[in-house]
């Protein structure tokens, strides 16, 4: 099994976003409790494949060349799966109440690749 990050996506100036806006307070609550419920689901259906639960992101911050500055936030929470293959890690976010249901934008699924030996990456049994 290989271990995959799925990072969702939610840019607050998007299409889906601004329909959210323009629902009434009522719509949106309904819709959150929709959600809620449907995420619950998915997360029971998938359970087993959940390697660590991730969580939701904050405000981001850019360090490059220019120094340090204070960027849209595009991601907007993160899980960590296993899954046999990437297609197969994919799948498991296909019609994800993300952004089914909620004004997300959609899922970023990505395999995690193992450091090259020798390598100086942090890791657990460094911390």
């Amino acid at each position: 099994m290989k271990n995959f990050l799925a990072i969702f996506t939610c840019a607050e100036n998007s299409k889906a976003h601004e329909a959210w806006k323009k629902l009434s307070p009522e719509e949106q609550e309904e819709r959150m409790k929709k959600g809620t419920a449907a995420r619950e689901q998915w997360a029971t259906k998938y359970k087993h494949a959940v390697v660590y639960e991730g969580g939701p992101l904050g405000n981001t911050k850019l360090v490059d060349n220019q120094g340090v500055q204070d960027i849209p936030a595009l991601q907007g929470n993160f899980i960590v799966v296993k899954a046999e293959s990437h297609p197969e890690a994919a799948q498991m976010f296909l019609d994800h109440p993300h952004f089914a249901i909620f004004p997300g934008d959609g899922v970023q699924v990505m395999e995690i690749l193992s450091a090259p030996r020798g390598s100086s990456n942090f890791t657990k049994s460094d911390a």
